[in-house]
């Protein structure tokens, strides 16, 4: 397996690993969070007119599995990490994962959604610990632009690094 930052002629299997990758988010996720596609192609070009850095797994010259990557200042968010319902429990996500963390020297902050069980499993064997309820909404409002109905439906998870920031709560 090769990661690599992502180029443009990736966009539509960016795209389809993350809708692939999503399904597991439905029935689990608020229904009036989930929408099909779960990201159209105008959010992903939206996602990276943000900012948000894309790197791929890419195996046999097939991408699979992305995670994004958005300097926010004193933080770096992951974001939008998927691999296709095929190749999950294969180690993929844990590999972009730990590739991502080497690329800042700052701490990391991921937000998923609360009812999503195995992703914050993931995120706390990889060293990610959830942060507190009042935390959660702070660091959302700040570093991320979503609605507020997801900020009610989901968790931030930080890594060892933030919790010696100077912002994390104590």
């Amino acid at each position: 397996m090769k990661i690599r930052k992502s180029v443009p002629a990736d966009f539509d299997a960016i795209l389809e690993v993350i809708n692939d990758g999503a399904q597991a988010y439905r029935g689990v996720i608020p229904p009036d969070r989930w929408h099909e596609p779960y990201m159209p192609a105008d959010e992903l070009t939206r996602e990276i007119a943000a900012g948000i850095e894309f790197w791929v797994a890419e195996e046999g010259g097939a991408v699979i599995g992305v995670m994004g990557i958005q300097d926010k200042g004193e933080v770096a968010l992951i974001r939008h990490a998927y691999v296709p319902t095929r190749g999950q429990r294969k180690g993929v996500g844990t590999q972009l994962l730990k590739h991502l963390q080497k690329l800042a020297d700052k701490p990391f902050l991921i937000g998923t959604w609360a009812a999503s069980s195995w992703a914050i499993a993931f995120y706390e064997k990889n060293g990610f610990s959830v942060a507190m309820s009042a935390e959660k909404d702070r660091l959302l409002r700040t570093y991320w632009s979503i609605p507020e109905r997801q900020i009610e439906t989901s968790v931030v998870l930080a890594d060892a690094r933030w919790r010696r920031h100077p912002g994390a709560a104590r």
